[in-house]
């Protein structure tokens, strides 16, 4: 579902007073709407914070992200598959049905020891759901989305991200129109690894652009 689709609700349909009077209680903006309509489903013990917080890690951090990691390490063991991947990602991930809303039209970019790709959604908080799962909250926030574009070395460097100085840095900005995957580079000293221990190397933060991948 698009975060611009809407659903409607008859309120008036026997059996819907109890959804109205929540809906009622909701303020106007979508993040304070939601987190009304948690507390109040909290209070009346239909919800558990703690239950909704794991199953928000898990596709912020470990199923989402996993699926990325498999393209990303079949690009590094396979150059006809990369070569594809970067020349039409849109094509190359229908083909093998990975493409979901919103990740229709789709963009790969390779990192290189000369040029850093990081991505950003300088307008909302546009992001490859079918590859990367749920975006991080800082993903989402002003600050990022305003400073990547003007200091991006800087950024990267609250990240724990040292670029060599002629290393160029190019950041993209997503689009509801468009989506981009960053293909990290291969760590040194993973000649012997099978695509599956490879794909386990890979993080959310090194599609996005804000790590790097390493052995360690």
């Amino acid at each position: 579902m698009s975060p611009h689709d809407h659903h409607h609700h008859d309120h008036g349909e026997p059996g819907l007073g109890e959804h109205h009077h929540i809906h009622s209680k909701l303020p106007s903006d979508p993040a304070l709407r939601v987190k009304a309509l948690e507390s109040l489903l909290t209070e009346k013990g239909l919800v558990d914070p703690a239950t909704i917080d794991a199953w928000v890690e898990t596709y912020e951090s470990k199923i989402g992200p996993r699926i990325g990691a498999r393209v990303v390490a079949r690009a590094w063991v396979d150059s006809e598959f990369k070569r594809r991947l970067l020349a039409d990602a849109t094509k190359t991930l229908d083909e093998i049905d990975l493409l979901g809303n919103q990740g229709q039209h789709m963009v790969a970019v390779e990192n290189t020891p000369q040029l850093h790709n990081m991505v950003v959604c300088t307008l909302c908080s546009c992001y490859p759901l079918p590859l990367l799962g749920l975006p991080p909250s800082w993903y989402k926030s002003a600050p990022y989305r305003s400073r990547v574009v003007i200091d991006p070395r800087g950024v990267l460097k609250e990240f724990g991200v040292e670029l060599p100085a002629e290393t160029k840095i190019r950041v993209w900005d997503s689009t509801a129109e468009v989506r981009y995957l960053v293909v990290p580079q291969r760590p040194n000293g993973s000649d012997g690894m099978s695509e599956e221990q490879l794909a386990a190397l890979v993080t959310r933060d090194s599609m996005i652009g804000t790590g790097l991948v390493s052995l360690t």
